[in-house]
């Protein structure tokens, strides 16, 4: 019998494969560990610049409007560089926009509090009853002629409001002129007699009050910011072509707190009177973002489902009471440098969880951070330690490095959606000298989780309101 010959390409081919499987072997025999899954980050590049950088191609759609950081030079309100808050302030102001949520979330509506009946510049006296003060404003234009306004874009709010004149009580120090309601011819009060009114209670956590026959609205907020004033329609334009009649807002007569100069506040939550729900004839309560990678650059919120990623993934929205307007999601795990942690799936369910544009850091059960802290230090441990700034305790000193290696985080939701945070979601820099993770533990696991805006950074994040979805996609703004 003949020999059987082997070519020597398949040779060549086979001895390949036994090479491969004997290096994988001797790597574990040698305890070598699987490749980490990390970014590397230009230590440079982690300071915002003091020039803004516009990165946006979305807003060639028509439906689009350009997202900035308040405090940073892309925003006209950086002029005022004299009132930006330092870090420490802002992870401040951000645990008491995490309690408010939580407040909000544990009362039953039927406690709320009634307005001063007789004083339209009251302040409402429930004590945090609704979040507000997010970080990324937009610009839009109200009333007849129009006047353009920067307000806060917020998921975690409902009602949208801005400054009026005439100020009757109090306003705060903002960029724009404040909008005068008697300038408009397209403006007009709500009756305090009307339904309409009485939906307020629902989106502020106050029962409407009367002036005269106008319907009185007040919010506060976690910080102790409010706003308290007229509840009121008028032609609202997003963009040239997007353009409502009778836009239900809040005309504010006494007006206090951190907004940044800003002239108000978006509502984008799931309550009757956002903007969401308000415009839903038009964009079927779809809605999308990508918040910029720094203050120095800009994002976009785009309304409708043009523009949207191919590549978007969708989780299920939940909702998590039933008189709440937030976006409820589910949290599954939680991958570090490529490796699942050791999480059990009940360890987010008990407190359950909301993504928010408005909370700054994203805040996990204890157990589930804890994990995720212990892994994230194993694997920068070639960096040396620095102090804790406020809430955030993992923190590094980069003064002596060029580039940095920072392992990947990634979320997994339900649906077997899996997203990758960008590095800019993963670090908050406090300065060179102190580098942090960007997250933060609960008290309990039973506390809410919130997906907060610093690990949403440079994702489009797709709200499908009326199908009850969330999507993700990444790479987003650019």
């Amino acid at each position: 019998m003949g020999a059987n010959i082997i070519s020597p390409t398949l040779l060549s081919a086979y001895l390949a494969v036994v090479c491969l499987v004997f290096t994988l072997k001797e790597g574990y025999a040698l305890g070598r560990t699987p490749t980490v899954a990390s970014h590397t980050v230009q230590v440079s590049s982690l300071l915002p610049s003091s020039i803004c950088t516009s990165a946006t191609k979305a807003l060639d759609k028509k439906s689009s409007l350009q997202v900035v950081h308040k405090h940073g030079p892309c925003s006209q309100l950086y002029q005022d560089k004299a009132n930006i808050p330092t870090h420490a302030q802002i992870l401040l102001q951000d645990e008491a926009r995490v309690k408010s949520i939580r407040s909000k979330l544990a009362e039953d509506l039927g406690r709320s509090t009634n307005l001063d009946q007789t004083d339209a510049t009251s302040l409402p006296a429930k004590d945090g009853s609704v979040v507000g003060t997010g970080n990324y404003v937009v610009t839009v234009g109200l009333g007849t002629p129009k006047k353009d306004l920067t307000l806060i874009f917020d998921t975690g709010s409902d009602i949208t409001w801005t400054q009026c004149q005439p100020c009757a009580r109090s306003c705060y120090k903002q960029q724009d002129p404040i909008f005068n309601p008697s300038l408009s011819s397209t403006y007009s009060n709500i009756s305090c007699t009307s339904s309409t009114c009485s939906s307020l209670t629902s989106a502020t956590g106050n029962t409407p009050g009367c002036a005269s026959t106008a319907c009185v609205y007040g919010i506060q907020y976690g910080d102790q910011s409010f706003s308290v004033g007229i509840f009121a329609k008028d032609k609202l334009t997003l963009t040239p072509t997007d353009v409502f009649d009778d836009f239900l807002f809040g005309c504010g007569q006494n007006n206090q707190g951190l907004f940044g100069r800003a002239a108000g506040l978006i509502g984008l939550g799931r309550d009757k009177l956002s903007l969401t729900s308000q415009t839903a004839a038009k964009y079927n309560k779809f809605f999308s973002y990508c918040l910029p990678s720094s203050s120095s650059s800009t994002g976009f919120l785009s309304f409708g489902n043009g523009g949207v990623s191919k590549s978007v993934e969708f989780t299920t929205l939940s909702t998590i009471s039933q008189s709440s307007s937030f976006y409820g999601i589910n949290i599954i795990g939680i991958s570090v440098g490529g490796q699942k942690l050791p999480i059990s799936a009940s360890v987010f369910t008990a407190g359950g969880a909301i993504i928010d544009s408005g909370t700054v850091i994203t805040r996990l059960p204890p157990t589930a951070y804890s994990a995720l802290r212990s892994e994230f230090r194993k694997l920068m441990s070639q960096y040396p330690m620095a102090q804790p700034v406020s809430i955030l305790d993992t923190c590094y000193d980069f003064s002596n490095f060029s580039s940095v290696t920072v392992p990947v985080i990634s979320f997994n939701f339900s649906g077997s959606v899996e997203v990758q945070l960008d590095a800019s979601g993963v670090l908050y820099v406090n300065s060179i000298s102190q580098v942090c993770l960007a997250f933060a533990g609960n008290s309990n696991d039973t506390d809410l989780g919130i997906f907060g805006n610093t690990q949403q950074k440079t994702l489009q994040v797709v709200y499908d309101g009326a199908g009850g979805k969330l999507g993700f996609a990444t790479g987003g703004c650019t």
